[in-house]
């Protein structure tokens, strides 16, 4: 898990610094009458795939080991948030752009000389997501200018970088275009006077097997499953 420590230390720092600056006096006071407002979040995203073998991954005389790594990416949201009560909102983020990259390294027992293979190789599979994530918010009292947030609901993605349908394609993991999956975290509002900062560690995890499985590709035909794994920390912007 020492992937996370970076970005959930940060996460950490800046919720304590913002937290000593907040004020007594009580920035955007009419902002909980509003029943409906905007925002746009900038995000960092560290992805991975949940692999699940082929059954025939066992008789494979190439390739020994298949293991997923976590790798780093970033994307932009716009945030349309609807006021239900003084506890819960709905939220819709639209457009969401999520520029994610997932590796897969694989062990092989015999490696191709004549393409420069080595024992140990790693293939980088780059997705471009425009997503639409919906969530239910819980909200807690506020405390001067500081309030803290739940939220949980489900996600549809779109893969524009998909490759399944790529016909020369010899050492591709072939992805799917489509991604459904669940989603949960937890924020925290900083009222200043002029804007709600929110920073936020939210959790999704794809449903669906997007793995595009190629059984006469080498990389792809150990496979049987690809589950998307996705952490997401962002700093969201609202007026």
């Amino acid at each position: 898990m020492s992937w996370l420590v970076r970005p959930a230390a940060i996460l950490i720092l800046l919720i304590a610094s913002l937290g000593s600056m907040a004020q007594r006096e009580l920035n955007l006071p009419d902002h909980d009458d509003k029943k409906y407002y905007l925002g746009i979040g900038l995000i960092y995203n560290s992805s991975r795939f949940q692999i699940s073998h082929h059954p025939t991954f066992l008789q494979n005389d190439s390739v020994m080991v298949v293991e997923p790594e976590n790798t780093g990416g970033f994307g932009l949201a716009g945030i349309h948030t609807y006021r239900l009560s003084p506890r819960f909102e709905i939220r819709a983020i639209f457009p969401q752009l999520l520029f994610s990259y997932k590796n897969i390294t694989y062990n092989l027992k015999y490696p191709d000389p004549s393409k420069e293979e080595q024992k140990v190789m790693t293939k980088r599979v780059e997705s471009i997501l425009l997503g639409l994530p919906v969530h239910i918010k819980f909200r807690s009292d506020r405390i001067n200018n500081f309030r803290v947030y739940m939220f949980a609901g489900g996600k549809f993605e779109y893969d524009l970088a998909s490759n399944s349908t790529a016909r020369r394609a010899e050492d591709l993991v072939k992805l799917k275009k489509y991604d459904l999956g669940v989603e949960a975290g937890i924020g925290f509002n900083f009222y200043f006077p002029v804007f709600i900062l929110s920073p936020e560690i939210k959790f999704s995890n794809g449903l669906i097997n997007t793995h595009s499985r190629d059984p006469n590709l080498k990389f792809s035909n150990t496979i049987d499953k690809l589950q998307s794994r996705m952490i997401l920390f962002s700093l969201i912007f609202e007026g």
